[in-house]
């Protein structure tokens, strides 16, 4: 077989699926910043509306800190870790995608990164996050669509951790050399 035609072949596969991660992406982050659009410019600050009744509410608020609002006006730190993770999370997609393995960990990363992205825009822009989901049942602190691309990704990374990878997946990973031809 032509070696240049199957390279052919494998680029436009990675483009493919770089490309479908890219508009993956873009989607996600859209989804959260329109939600955070409609909530901040036609509700008022700490305004709620009922979904279901004592359980469930749009409730806004300004977070200027992590989660359950911790480390309070911090951006400089939010900065430099979203940045780390951006870049190791972006590291290990490219790693895995050029492997052609591992999809599950790459769709969890598109999760990850969109969330963090989707906080960190508003970090930039208002030095706070707009918060708007609010389970008053439980009184859970109020969150975003963004955390919740990240709560989600985070415990699917979990689970893929302790029931599926083993030490060799991370071997792979986290090699310098290609083992997985």
């Amino acid at each position: 077989m032509n070696t240049h035609t199957n390279n052919s072949t494998d680029n436009s596969k990675i483009a493919g699926k770089i490309l479908s991660a890219i508009l993956s992406f873009l989607l996600l982050i859209a989804l959260d910043q329109v939600a955070k659009y409609l909530i901040d410019h036609n509700m008022t600050l700490y305004d709620s509306i009922p979904v279901i009744p004592d359980v469930f509410e749009i409730h806004y608020i300004r977070n200027a800190g992590a989660a359950w609002g911790m480390f309070q006006n911090q951006q400089i730190l939010f900065s430099i870790c979203t940045i780390i993770v951006l870049a190791l999370g972006f590291a290990i997609y490219m790693r895995c995608l050029y492997m052609n393995c591992y999809r599950d960990l790459r769709i969890i990363l598109i999760l990850i990164l969109s969330g963090a992205i989707g906080n960190f825009i508003d970090r930039i822009r208002f030095q706070y996050v707009i918060d708007f989901l609010y389970f008053k049942l439980i009184d859970f602190p109020v969150f975003n669509i963004a955390d919740c691309y990240v709560t989600f990704g985070f415990f699917a990374l979990l689970f893929l951790i302790i029931f599926k990878y083993k030490e060799e997946d991370f071997e792979i990973i986290f090699s310098f050399h290609n083992k997985h031809t």
